[in-house]
């Protein structure tokens, strides 16, 4: 085995300029797949790090606009959601663990001494918080003490609390002006997507003149497993809100919704659909580097055919020369597949800071489980690349070996 290393590293060491000519292109191939993937698992993580922000198997339910006459009711009525759609909903569908409302203000100018910001006022329950999967930075969101006191209080986004406050923390208990009143903020919370403002429901209500029209409804429904079922359990809702407001089950206008459930397998597919891509475009990348060692090997074998034939005169094997060979292409696959490698994760690094603050590239680095598919991507090219020129070596007689210069 260490006369098959030294023989190894002796034949590479003696065509210097050769091996890291076609070593370059390997190297090239990998570290361009490694970006590539890095690039994708950016843009995968900003995805999922949106996605999981708001709990998967929700529904959301708006009122909308019917498209078709029912029941002598004519084309074009305006479908109000209300708060007792709710009860409904949770009566008819036993998959149905729970629905929330939510109020929608206006877009409200919320402002200070110091600064302004313009953003979505919207009157929440506490579970939202949970539903919204809302991360607090600092103090609290919206609890039912809030709700039954009909309290101004308010949760704001930090990147606002440092735009109206300087410091984020000093925005806890401190006033902020909205809609003509002073609010009170009692939290402050961390997200890179969203930017709203939640005050209580029972105040948002309160401020649009207390009617039982809510603006959202967001239903809870278990047991989703497949699109079908997403399907299933949308058009249940739908059936629901068409008995209750009279218009036609399938009128999809009249009741718009958001299936987050289906969104999200749709969305994992094309993921898939991405990095299938990515890695083809990768392996023909990392292919003309394959055909260079495999060319090279050619050479090679051409290059030694009077050493072969010695060899094989003296009682070598053809599986010792096919060895050989093909870990001389393996060697230079691999070592200069790892320089690629290298290279590629340092870039991908220096990406990932300079980038922190981009939303659609997220942590866009390459994990160990990817460097390990492409360490076997390495082993199995370098493989194919010394195979064929081994196979060539394998046939060659010693007579004619021996008599070659």
């Amino acid at each position: 085995m260490f006369d098959l290393i030294r023989e190894i590293g002796q034949t590479l060491k003696n065509n210097k300029l050769r091996t890291f000519l076609t070593g370059f292109a390997v190297a090239w191939g990998i570290f361009m797949l490694i970006i590539l993937l890095g690039m994708a698992r950016g843009v995968t993580n900003s995805f999922e790090s949106n996605t999981n922000s708001i709990r998967s198997n929700t529904i959301t339910v708006w009122g909308g606009n019917t498209s078709k006459p029912y029941k002598g009711y004519p084309e074009g009525r305006t479908i109000n959601m209300r708060k007792d759609d709710r009860e409904a909903i949770l009566d008819d569908n036993e998959n149905v663990s729970d629905a929330i409302t939510s109020q929608y203000i206006s877009n409200a100018v919320v402002s200070t001494s110091k600064d302004y910001f313009s953003a979505g006022l919207y009157g929440v329950y506490p579970k939202m918080q949970d539903m919204h999967r809302i991360t607090m930075w600092k103090g609290r969101y919206i609890n039912d003490n809030d709700l039954m006191q009909k309290r101004k209080t308010m949760v704001i986004n930090k990147k606002n609390a440092e735009l109206l406050f300087g410091d984020a923390e000093k925005a806890i208990g401190n006033t902020v002006n909205a809609l003509g009143l002073s609010w009170t903020i009692t939290g402050v919370y961390d997200d890179e997507w969203r930017d709203y403002n939640y005050i209580p429901y029972t105040t948002a209500k309160m401020l649009s003149g207390n009617n039982d029209r809510i603006y959202e409804l967001q239903v809870v429904v278990e047991g989703l497993k497949t699109e079908k079922d997403g399907e299933e359990a949308e058009d249940a809702i739908r059936n629901t809100l068409s008995r209750k407001h009279e218009f036609a089950p399938d009128d999809k206008s009249a009741t718009p919704m958001w299936n987050r459930f289906t969104s999200y397998l749709k969305n994992q597919e094309a993921f898939k659909i991405l990095h299938i891509a990515i890695w083809l475009i990768g392996i023909f990348t990392l292919l003309s580097g394959i055909v260079g060692v495999s060319n090279i090997m050619f050479v090679s074998v051409r290059e030694r055919t009077h050493e072969i034939g010695i060899r094989r005169a003296i009682g070598a094997k053809p599986r010792s020369i096919l060895t050989q060979i093909v870990l001389e292409s393996i060697s230079i696959t691999t070592l200069f597949g790892y320089i690629g490698i290298f290279f590629g994760m340092v870039v991908m690094q220096i990406i990932s800071v300079v980038f922190a603050d981009v939303e659609f590239l997220k942590d866009p680095t390459v994990d160990i489980s990817i460097a390990l598919k492409v360490t076997l991507v390495l082993i199995l090219a370098g493989s194919l690349a010394g195979l064929f020129p081994a196979m060539k070596a394998t046939k060659v007689k010693p007579v004619e070996a021996l008599r070659d210069e």
